[in-house]
């Protein structure tokens, strides 16, 4: 009893915390529980147990595992991963050397000095509390047990054992490697309590009136041992730097990210970002290779490990919404986020507080207060500040989760794709190509082309239509429940559209949606909390706040369900138009050749119409939603107001208003933004449903789904050994989908075999037949990209993968790529075996013509290739990689004769082919016979002949159209798409990166657009009203602090509390009207500029020359379209309008603080210029970095493209991982630069809410030491002030981040300023009766690519009457092409063209490309029917139609098609991709024909129809030339840009060019007469030169 005396009288005199606690004083049966000082001492003793436990275990557990070394890096705290404690230690080492290398372990120097001067720190600490416990005054003690009496009387002799613990962990830390990270992180934990605890009893009672520090007795020595502890419990662990810890131990990063390394304080506050602001403020662009690299966590391959099992369906996720999986992928990350969020929430009450207690403190002059008002002043700086840390941490972790999501979403997306089935037919209803084949009874193996509409040609028209299985387990479309069979099937088309739109925006949706957890925690929190301190002022009136919440909740439940369904539709009209945009833009050079711009403009328009209506529809139902964040709680605060003045009788003191109304306020902005994230809630909930039904729903190959009972009938594969099974079907049916099986209710193409079809190991074997017969689909079968359907128990097909296939499609696919790396395609590189490919298949002479050789870009597509250089690539891909089976595509459909006779000779007979198994589609049936051991031909009657004996049955009747194949001469291989490379290779150039500040050519784009035709009157409208609602919101908060202060000098029952109810909602319904009209007035204007800027980029694509696109990947082009187009839409007009509406906010709350404290007009402009110029400072780096992120997307669109055009090929050769590999680079490299962006936004949040606080602080202390003010007054300038400097914030921030957004105003105005074909005008419209005839006259006509390009044609003048037919003629690189382009003014000229009489240069382009047609060797075709196709402009009748379709020879072609031939009304695929090469050709013939241009050309459009390629038979080809002679209007002039001689030697002339010059132009017959005349050696060299005399009319 003597000792608690003792300390009895301690506390009459000092400040005992122990005596304060909750429950009155501590239990005297327990005497170290009585003193604060013992807490630090529990702490140590739980870390010593923990750490005990953690020995044990570490000790125990490698004696139950396999291996020691696994255990040690499963358990051990620093487990291994430090790269830089791999320090070597050798004996040759100096001492030196050693020191450095043991410094480097501990993370770098200053870890190390840190961890001393904490050594050194605990050493300090344990000699001051020895002295403290030496002085400890105690009652002598005596017996057995006097020690411990001593040591429970004396706390600071624990105190002094926990010092010592302390210093025993600063010691384990620089000792040992093993326990390094786990003692530091105890150790700072340790002292850090010690250093709370002494705050509490020695610093808080000096911010007190009636309380003295508990230690003040031990003098100078307390405010050490408070330095020290400050020094090793605080700066210490929040300024020390962590060491690297890779993710992989055996990848560690070269160049570690700051962000990995940095302290906590750096890390809470972003000074690790520093350097890339410092270089940003000097620099105006700051390359990407001297940013923060990507960290390790954040690269593609360790996300895709993390999510991939969580997400991927055909990775063993479970069947649930893909949000679950993202969340536990993520949930490390959510759970971050949620702990910021609550201490978010309780952060945002520290202002109310401290201004109510301020305001208390001045209404009461201080009587009966506890704490000085100092102490709530700095209360109002350190509050903000910390609720800005936790906040900006929250976003900073939410933004790179979304950044994760994206990254592993779109590589989720990507993979997926690469598994995806290709359908080879459209989805409409009536059939679009496919031929029936009847099953007929044959004893030979048969090949049955069976049943409808669809070509043997697979497209890009992917499975895509959306199915669920229904009751009865069969998959139906999802549409099938939601729309009309048609409209439904019309949508089907649009998986281009749907592709580029899930990795465009509808990830940008997604990531948008990250604040989902607000809704779910912060708001209840933040309404819990609220409730708290209401009652606390306002009593029970705080219900009526809760209850109206609660009850008007409903109606933005309900508009959000309104805004989900207009989401969703208005997705599905997005889809539609980047649709028609990427089909435009991928076949953009026809249309501009064909004069279609204008029609293709009107298409895309509509779309948009369609799209915008329902943006403003959305748009409208967000604001309704907006106003519902106002009107709640400021309603809610009226009802409150009302019910404590009117009915509780409570008096509305300034000290409660003001407090009360930043709760209010609070709440309000909270409620706000939640209700504006719900908008961007749903629709990443949209969008995030469509990912999912992407990943789950969309029918895969069968190689990635489960089989069915039925499709596991299989039996063993017959094999000769066991490692070389057969190849080859048994009884095997094979459809284009799943959905094309399950649904009898439409016919649909159909390959069956029956019997045992085995090709032969090792041979060339010949795949035959008829144009959409269906060869292209047996190799489609054998890859396994068609649908396999057991018919019998003993089905099945085989296509052995061990030794690796090859495949060469009819269409050549090639990357935009070098030629080398389109050959190698992955494979080593071997300089012997290439260069033995490149002259086997006839590429070394087009290597020379290049000057960067097989370094030179093939561009998009490759645009720099011909047709036949391109089959020759693919082939050359084929034959140099080590696969064992060849599959060749009809590779001699775009070839010559000559050529593919030399690819015969010297490729398929070949050393480099020899031995392996070729698989080869031809028509060519008489050039390839001669190699071939197996031929298998499919006939439209189903008739199938397999086996080399019956080779005249194989043939299907060739012998009469083999005995027409002559040899023919090479003449060139060149189409309309070869533009100049640049001598280095380069043709696509990198995208350039706007340097500066955004232009303001850019914003006026966007300023124009909005503001119409009345630029002057909008504006005025716009910013007076907004500035008008701003000002009566200050008013209306004035008008709270005048009612309130009535209550200062009259009684409450004395103040007219109606009066002011109603005048201050009378305030309330203005605010609202006011708000309400200038809102939809500035959605009329957005609607306006949405509609201007698309239209103008549309059209500045449509009018683009034909130089800028071969110069720009399509995948550029589509993201202005997609991404910067949805920017425009949405994300910008909303920050304009945001950064107006900060301005108005910090121009009205600067204007009242300074109404009422004039004195403060210096600092608040010097804290509004210090604000601004940070921004600056920010803005700088920030802009450099978004532009380079926004252009980084393109790379990842155009890879994600190229890789679904050559789906077949790349899944063909297993290149599935080194395309996945590029995107992964591809995506870190953007990852990389959003991180940074992201992180840079962090950076100038934290430093701008500084300066707030700050602001807030010192005013505070103005208003509180300085002039006396009514409380009202204080509490009205303190809101203000608040309100301020978050307005300071919020204008940095949404103006930083508009100006970053209006990036894609200037992508977009990059594309506005390209080059031009001149528009269309008055005087360019042509006479009414022009073209009366095919007349054309040149005269000196020189052309150029660009203007400052060579000459490539050279003063050319020749005359063409009307109705001849004419030949060019030259090798490659002589001018045809640009000659074509030239008579198109495709190309820049100079000279004459006289075209009827009217000179081309005077006329406008879609006048002059409407009336010259021209026919290329691929034709393009538009998604839609054919009747479409045909005639796009819909001016012609059916039978007009049809006639033409028979004229070009289809309807020979037909004759034995039945149901399943082509009608006008059948749905042709975006780019004609369910059509054969032969098909499009003849229906490019057709249009040609109803076009009834007076002049026609033909770049060998009939290459892949006419007999000597044998695409189709002999009749078929003879009508068509029949066609082009008698059929077509005398007056029609047809130019042949000739590939072979036959074509052109019975023209009525022929031009020779050489080097873009005319060397010969006469009559066949009469050029033939020159002895040295070059079109004479051609002939002479013929092997056909019987032949082409007597086409000639001449004599050998």
């Amino acid at each position: 009893m003597d000792v608690l005396n003792h300390f009895a009288v301690q506390t009459n005199t000092f400040y005992s915390p122990y005596q304060t606690f909750i429950g009155g004083p501590w239990p005297p049966s327990f005497p170290p529980l009585r003193d604060t000082r013992y807490i630090p001492f529990a702490v140590a003793s739980l870390v010593l147990l923990i750490q005990l436990l953690h020995f044990a275990v570490f000790k125990i557990k490698p004696f139950f595992t396999s291996s020691y070394t696994s255990a040690h890096n499963a358990e051990e705290p620093n487990a291994g991963t430090n790269v830089l404690d791999v320090v070597d230690l050798e004996d040759r080492q100096t001492t030196g050397e050693k020191l450095k290398a043991w410094v480097a372990g501990f993370g770098g120097i200053e870890i190390f000095v840190l961890m001393v001067a904490r050594l050194f720190g605990c050493v300090a600490l344990l000699v001051c509390a020895v002295n403290v416990a030496q002085n400890c005054q105690v009652k002598p003690l005596t017996g057995k047990e006097a020690w411990k009496d001593y040591i429970l009387q004396c706390p600071e002799s624990f105190t002094a054992a926990t010092y010592a613990y302390s210093i025993a962990l600063s010691v384990i830390s620089l000792v040992s490697k093993t326990w390094r990270t786990s003692a530091s992180r105890y150790n700072s934990l340790i002292l850090l309590s010690a250093m709370v605890v002494y705050v509490f009893r020695d610093l808080w009672p000096l911010a007190t009136f009636d309380k003295q520090p508990a230690d003040l007795a031990e003098g100078k020595l307390l405010w050490l041992k408070l330095f020290v502890l400050f020094a090793t419990g605080v700066v210490v662990p929040v300024f020390m730097s962590k060491p690297y810890v890779p993710i992989d131990p055996n990848n560690p990063m070269a160049i570690v990210n700051p962000e990995q390394t940095s302290s906590l304080f750096s890390y809470l506050t972003y000074t690790y970002m520093d350097n890339v602001i410092l270089k940003g403020y000097r620099t105006e662009y700051i390359p990407a290779s001297e940013l923060p690299p990507l960290p390790d966590y954040d690269r593609v391959l360790h996300l895709k490990t993390r999510g991939t099992k969580y997400l991927d369906p055909n990775a063993g996720a479970k069947p649930r919404h893909l949000f679950f999986g993202l969340l536990q992928t993520f949930r490390k990350e959510v759970v971050f986020m949620l702990v910021s969020m609550i201490l978010n929430v309780l952060a945002s009450f520290a202002a109310p507080i401290g201004i109510n207690r301020i305001l208390n403190y001045l209404e009461t002059g201080g009587k009966n207060a506890s704490v000085r008002p100092g102490f709530w002043i700095l209360w109002l700086f350190v509050g903000p500040i910390a609720s800005s840390l936790v906040s900006n941490w929250y976003f900073f972790v939410a933004q790179a989760t979304m950044v994760r999501v994206e990254a592993l979403l779109s590589n989720l997306i990507f993979e997926h794709t690469l598994r995806i089935r290709i359908k080879a037919e459209t989805t409409d209803k009536t059939g679009e190509n496919g031929k029936e084949i009847p099953k007929t009874n044959t004893t030979t193996p048969k090949i049955n082309g069976g049943s409808t509409p669809t070509s043997e040609r697979p497209s890009t028209v992917l499975s895509s239509t959306i199915g669920i299985p229904d009751s009865d387990g069969k998959r139906k479309t999802k549409t099938n429940l939601e729309q009309p069979k048609d409209e439904k099937r019309s949508e089907g088309n649009n998986f281009a559209g749907n592709l580029n739109n899930l990795v465009t925006s509808d990830l940008n949706a997604i990531t948008q949606a990250r604040d989902w957890l607000m809704l779910i925690f912060s708001i209840p929190l933040m309404l819990t909390m609220s409730m708290a301190f209401l009652y606390q002022f306002l009593g029970w009136s705080c219900f009526v706040f809760l209850f109206t919440t609660l009850a008007f909740m409903g109606i933005p439940g309900y508009v959000s369900s309104l805004i989900a369904k207009t989401q969703r539709q208005k997705m599905k009209a997005t889809d539609a138009r980047v649709q028609i945009v990427t089909e435009t833009v991928n076949i953009l050079r026809m249309v501009k050749l064909f004069g279609w711009e204008g029609q293709m403009d009107k298409r895309i328009e509509d779309k948009r119409e369609e799209e915008l209506k329902l943006l403003r529809k959305q748009k409208v139902l967000s604001i309704t939603n907006g106003l519902m964040g106002y009107f709640i709680p400021t309603l809610t605060m009226v009802l409150t107001y009302t019910t404590y003045a009117v009915f509780m009788k409570g008096s509305l003191t300034p000290s409660k208003i003001f407090s009360t109304m930043v709760v209010f306020e609070t709440v309000r902005m909270g409620l706000q933004r939640i209700i504006g994230q719900t908008n961007m809630i749903i629709q990443g909930k949209v969008s995030l449903d469509r990912v999912g039904e992407f990943l789950r729903e969309i029918e895969l190959l069968d190689t990635y789904t489960s089989p069915s009972i039925q499709e596991q009938k299989v039996l063993a594969l017959p094999t000769v050994g066991d490692e070389n099974p057969e190849i080859g079907f048994r009884n095997a049916t094979f459809m284009w989908s799943r959905e094309a099986a399950e649904d009898s209710s439409r016919r649909r193409f159909t390959l069956r075999i029956d019997g045992e079809l085995l090709f032969k190991r090792g041979r060339v074997n010949l795949i035959v037949g008829p144009t959409g017969s269906g060869k292209t689909s047996v190799l489609m079968a054998l890859l396994g990209e068609m649908h396999f359907i057991t018919t019998d128990p003993d089905s099945w097909y085989n296509l052995p993968r061990e030794r690796g296939v090859a495949y060469a499609a009819q269409e050549s696919w090639v990357l935009n790529d070098t030629l080398r790396n389109n050959i190698i395609f992955g494979s080593p590189y071997d300089e012997e075996r290439y260069n033995k490919v490149l002259k086997q298949c006839a590429l070394e002479r087009d290597l020379r013509l290049f000057e960067a050789g097989d370094q030179t870009e093939v561009g998009e597509k490759g645009l720099t290739l011909s047709g036949g250089q391109k089959a020759r690539v693919t082939l050359a891909r084929a034959v140099y990689s080590s696969a064992d089976v060849l599959l060749l595509d009809d590779i001699f459909a775009a070839l010559d004769v000559h050529t593919a006779a030399w690819i015969i000779d010297n490729c398929l007979k070949g050393h480099l082919v020899e031995g392996r198994t070729v698989l080869l589609i031809t028509h060519n049936v008489a050039l390839a016979s001669p190699i071939a051991d197996f031929i298998v031909s499919v006939g439209l009657d189903g008739k199938t002949v397999a086996g080399s004996d019956d080779l005249a049955a194989a043939l299907y009747d060739d012998t009469v159209e083999g005995g027409k194949i002559k040899e023919s001469v090479e003449i060139s291989e060149q189409n309309l798409k070869k533009p100049p490379v640049t001598a280095n290779g380069k043709l696509v150039l990198a995208e350039e990166v706007a340097q500066g500040r955004i232009t303001m050519r850019s914003m006026k784009l966007m300023l124009d657009s909005l503001g119409g035709s009345h630029p002057f009157m909008f504006y005025l409208v716009f910013i007076g009203s907004f500035a008008l609602t701003e000002a009566a919101m200050t008013f209306q908060a004035w008008f709270l602090g005048y009612w309130g202060s009535q209550y200062e000098t009259r009684l409450p029952e004395d103040v007219p509390v109606n009066f002011y109810i109603f005048s201050y909602t009378a305030i309330f319904v203005g605010i609202i009207a006011l708000y309400t009209f200038a809102w939809i007035f500035y959605i009329h204007g957005n609607i306006r500029a949405a509609r201007r800027i698309n239209r103008l980029l549309i059209d500045s694509i449509l009018r683009s020359t034909l130089r800028w696109l071969d110069e720009t990947p399509t995948g550029r082009i589509i993201t202005r379209c997609t991404q910067d187009v949805r920017a425009v839409d949405t994300v910008i007009p909303q920050y304009m309008l945001m950064v107006q509406d900060g301005l108005n906010i910090m121009v009205t709350k600067l204007a009242a603080i300074l109404l009422f404290t004039p004195i403060f007009i210096v600092p608040g402009i010097v804290f509004s210029l210090l604000g601004l110029f940070v921004g600056n400072v920010y803005q700088k780096a920030q802009l450099s970095v978004k532009r380079q992120s926004s252009n980084a997307k393109a790379p990842v669109l155009s890879h994600f493209n190229a890789a679904v055009q050559g789906l077949v090929s790349i899944r063909a050769y297993r290149a599935e991982k080194s395309f996945t590999g590029q995107a992964f680079d591809k995506l870190n490299h953007y990852t990389r630069l959003s991180r940074t962006s992201l992180t840079l936004n962090r950076w100038i949040c934290v430093r701008i809410d500084t300066f707030g606080a700050l602001f807030s602080a010192a005013l505070a202390s103005y208003l509180v030491y300085g002039p006396r003010s009514t409380s009202s007054t204080v509490g009205f300038t303190l809101n203000m002030s608040v309100e301020f400097t978050m307005s300071i914030l919020w204008l940095v921030r949404v103006y930083n981040e508009f100006e970053v957004q209006a990036n894609s105003l200037e992508r977009i105005q990059d594309y506005l300023d390209i080059d031009h074909e001149p528009k269309p005008t008055e005087a360019g419209k042509p006479p009414a009766y022009w073209p009366a005839s095919g007349d054309l006259r040149v005269e000196n006509l020189s052309a150029r690519y660009s203007k400052s390009g060579p000459i490539v044609l050279h003063k050319l003048s020749f005359h063409l009457k009307s109705g001849e037919r004419v030949g060019i003629v030259g090798r490659t690189g002589s001018g045809k092409s640009s000659l074509t382009l030239a008579l198109l003014r495709g190309i820049i000229t100079e000279g004459t063209v006289l075209y009827d009489g009217v000179p081309t240069s005077t006329l406008n382009l879609d006048a002059l490309r409407s009336n010259i047609t021209i026919i290329p060797q691929i034709p393009e075709l538009l998604s839609g029917t054919l009747r479409q196709n045909l005639d796009p402009l819909q001016v012609e009748d059916d039978a007009t139609l049809n006639d033409a379709l028979r004229s070009a020879g289809l309807s020979t072609l037909q004759e034995e098609a039945g149901d399943a031939r082509l009608t006008l009304d059948t749905s042709i695929a975006g780019g004609g991709g369910n059509l054969s090469v032969g098909q499009k050709q003849i229906l490019a013939l057709a249009r040609a024909m109803i076009r009834g241009s007076k002049i026609l050309i033909l770049d060998e459009a009939t290459s892949a129809i006419v007999s000597h390629d044998f695409l189709i038979d002999y009749n078929t080809d003879a009508i068509i030339q029949k066609t082009l002679r008698e059929r077509l209007p005398k007056d029609v002039t047809v130019i042949t840009v000739a590939h072979r001689l036959q074509t052109v030697m019975d023209s009525d002339k022929i031009l020779v060019l050489d080097n873009g010059t005319i060397v010969e132009f006469d009559e066949p017959k009469e050029l033939l007469k020159k002895e040295t005349g070059i079109l004479r050696s051609l002939v002479d060299s013929s092997g056909d030169k019987s032949l082409l005399y007597e086409l000639a009319g001449a004599k050998p």
